[in-house]
């Protein structure tokens, strides 16, 4: 018995460690110190999934944060991009605007668990403040990285894309909060295709979304905000699988052109 035992903390031992000589997930892990919280009546705490909030572990490839209007997805991931050395607005972490002083202090008690190995690529993707985003790109004439054209000058879509096909390299950590908000179904299903192909370029992704288009990435983990707190779900779990079921034949053909892997369905 003390063999078997010794054998099963043997195991665990080496898995930890495999683990952790892996390069990703560049951002393994968050946890919230609450030691110097105030009180926890008030924003952002006072939101139920983020006053339950201990600790997060990201998925190597793509980790979903899912839920309703209003269950904290925003404020959750404005905190890890703050946390993680980006500005409050987006873009690469040289991009240092601020037009509003809305932010939340979640981010002051983020512990960040990282990888030994650093990304050499970051963008946080935001869609509520990429106009921003985009007038700063013009004025600093910025726009190699965007295709050499203005972002200002395509379409919303058409910008959003810009960031997914021109900008992002790959060996990169990228947080995109709701980018379907300018995409198209279709185009959130080419939104796939790019993401997957970072994803083999040794990318993580920490994205906040209500789609069940891109939730459909199969290399994830989905993470539901509610008023119960957060917890991991499958795809099928989740309410934007159920209201939108017709989708996974509209998918399960896509993948299949697309020759993705292991779809879930």
């Amino acid at each position: 018995m003390l063999r078997q035992r010794l054998n099963v903390t043997s195991r665990c031992d080496d898995k930890l460690a495999f683990s952790l000589m892996e390069a990703r997930p560049y951002l393994r892990k968050i946890r919230i110190d609450r030691s110097d919280i105030k009180t926890e009546d008030v924003y952002p705490f006072s939101i139920p999934a983020i006053a339950s909030l201990d600790e997060i572990d990201f998925h190597r490839d793509v980790t979903f944060i899912v839920g309703e209007n209003g269950s904290g997805k925003s404020t959750l991931i404005e905190a890890i991009a703050l946390a993680m050395g980006f500005g409050p607005e987006g873009g690469t972490k040289n991009v240092r605007i601020q037009t509003s002083n809305d932010l939340s202090s979640l981010h002051h008690h983020i512990k960040l668990e990282k990888s030994f190995k650093r990304p050499k690529d970051n963008y946080f993707l935001r869609a509520e403040s990429f106009y921003n985003v985009a007038t700063y790109m013009d004025t600093t004439q910025y726009l190699e990285g965007y295709g050499g054209k203005s972002l200002h000058a395509r379409s919303h879509g058409e910008a959003f894309f810009s960031v997914l096909t021109d900008k992002l390299r790959g060996n990169g950590f990228y947080v995109f909060d709701e980018p379907e908000a300018a995409l198209s179904p279709s185009r959130q299903m080419a939104a796939l295709t790019a993401i997957h192909d970072l994803v083999r370029k040794e990318s993580q992704f920490i994205i906040a979304t209500h789609s069940p288009i891109l939730m459909a990435y199969p290399n994830s983990k989905i993470l539901m905000l509610s008023e119960e707190g957060i917890s991991e779900v499958s795809y099928e779990e989740t309410e934007h699988f159920i209201r939108h079921s017709a989708l996974q034949i509209m998918l399960q053909r896509y993948y299949t052109c697309q020759k993705v892997a292991q779809v879930r369905f």
